[in-house]
């Protein structure tokens, strides 16, 4: 799909060295009928893409408390937002699975579009019209857009933060550009792109820019050319998806960081996120004493109306357990099966707080963790109230280690997985108001 190279010196050719020419883009594949199958392509990609996105940031609950929400000012941005919900448990692990794992696939895809169209971006004169105008702006923002979204949505996949700032803000400010400018291109392009996959009408004037004026020898066709883009988001798919699962799908997950790593054997053997050490936590501030008895330092502090209670390990372990069957799904695309959970209800320790039977409210959930991204987070009443929502003290039959957040933990069902807080230090239940 290369363009040849340009060696011939005569006049005519000396003229097409330069991207403006009509003799410069020389590659027979392109042309309106290749850009617009590509743009159908993109058109339901990015569309589910941004759905999901905007449904992966309503899932932080961003409204109930400021620890929640990386986006300050979104004003009317944030005007879709509802209550996220606890049903299905699986909720956020599918549509987080599906944003991820999709936007990994589209890469091909999106490259394939820039490369059939570059031609445009050179020609002159760069306006013809209004309507044209309007079009070449909308690509300013399309073009530049989409490879920032895509880069820093693939570096965050691969934990490489290395964009200034956090990276939920400059994703979410940039989905709203990038997708503004995406409905203005879809707006003007559409008739277009009907008329061309039709085969009804002449391409227009600006169109025919992209067809070769002096085309080279073809080395393969049109349709050729998509099933290459088509087998590299096959190769992406395969090389991605297993990340959302278990066992020895897993292991192809070769482009995740929790894909093919050997997250060890046992009840505890599924993958973390964040290890105690890489978050500042030593082995005293883990001391829950020996089998939990208390004699160590930790204790977990609940607050309510009824004042503060603090709580050994071995007092939570005498409270009534009940078990539950969740997965753990975070914001980069990974995710566990259902594993089997036990602990206190987060209900019941609203009770002990104060507050009776449905009664209870959000609470805020603060971690021991010294350093890093939510070390707090805020739960809605639904999320509490939910019975399977727990602060876990086992998984899978066994107690936790420390790097499934060991002595306590938060698992809610549907909830992402930095909101299920590991090595809870203190709950305050209150109105969701008192927790802005």
């Amino acid at each position: 799909m290369a363009d040849d190279a340009r060696r011939d010196l005569s006049p005519s050719s000396r003229r097409d060295i330069r991207p403006s020419s009509p003799g410069f883009w020389r590659s027979p594949l392109r042309g309106p009928w290749l850009t617009s199958v590509l743009g159908v392509v993109l058109l339901a990609g990015i569309t589910i893409l941004f759905v999901t996105g905007l449904v992966s940031y309503a899932a932080y609950n961003p409204d109930l408390s400021p620890v929640n929400d990386k986006t300050p000012d979104k004003g009317l941005l944030g005007f879709y937002l509802f209550a996220w919900p606890t049903d299905p448990h699986w909720l956020y692990r599918l549509n987080q699975g599906v944003h991820v794992t999709l936007g990994i696939v589209l890469i091909p895809v999106l490259l394939a579009k820039l490369w059939s169209v570059v031609p445009k971006l050179f020609a002159l004169p760069p306006a013809r019209s209004v309507g044209h105008a309007l079009e070449r702006l909308s690509l300013l923002f399309l073009v530049g857009g989409a490879l920032f979204e895509f880069v820093t949505g693939v570096l965050n996949v691969q934990l490489d933060y290395i964009f200034p700032g956090s990276f939920y803000p400059l994703h979410f400010y940039g989905a709203w550009v990038f997708f503004a400018a995406f409905v203005v291109h879809v707006v003007l392009r559409v008739p277009t792109v009907v008329r061309t996959l039709r085969g009804r009408g002449e391409p227009r004037e600006e169109d025919q820019e992209l067809v070769a004026t002096r085309p080279a020898e073809p080395t393969v066709s049109r349709r050729g050319a998509l099933g290459i883009v088509g087998a590299g988001s096959l190769l992406l798919f395969l090389t991605t998806v297993g990340q959302n699962f278990d066992g020895l799908l897993r292991r192809t997950a070769l482009l995740a960081p929790h894909g093919g790593g050997d997250p060890g054997t046992g009840p505890n053997g599924f993958q973390i996120n964040k290890t105690p050490a890489a978050v500042g936590l030593t082995a005293r501030d883990l001391d829950a004493g020996v089998d939990g008895s208390g004699d160590g330092t930790w204790r977990l502090t609940v607050e309510g109306p009824a004042g503060a209670v603090r709580l050994t390990r071995a007092d939570l372990l005498r409270m009534p357990q009940y078990s539950v069957a969740l997965p753990i799904a975070c914001v980069e695309g990974w995710s566990t099966s259902d594993q089997w959970w036990r602990g206190v209800r987060l209900r019941d320790l609203a009770e002990l707080a104060g507050y009776e039977g449905d009664a209870a409210p959000g609470v805020l959930v603060e971690s021991l963790q010294r350093r890093g991204a939510f070390r707090m987070a805020a739960l809605r009443d639904n999320q509490v109230r939910d019975p399977r929502s727990l602060l876990a003290l086992q998984v899978n039959g066994e107690d936790l280690t420390p790097d499934h957040g060991y002595p306590a933990r938060v698992i809610v069902p549907a909830a992402p997985g930095v909101h299920n807080t590991k090595w809870v230090a203190r709950l305050k239940f209150g109105e969701a108001g008192e927790l802005r």
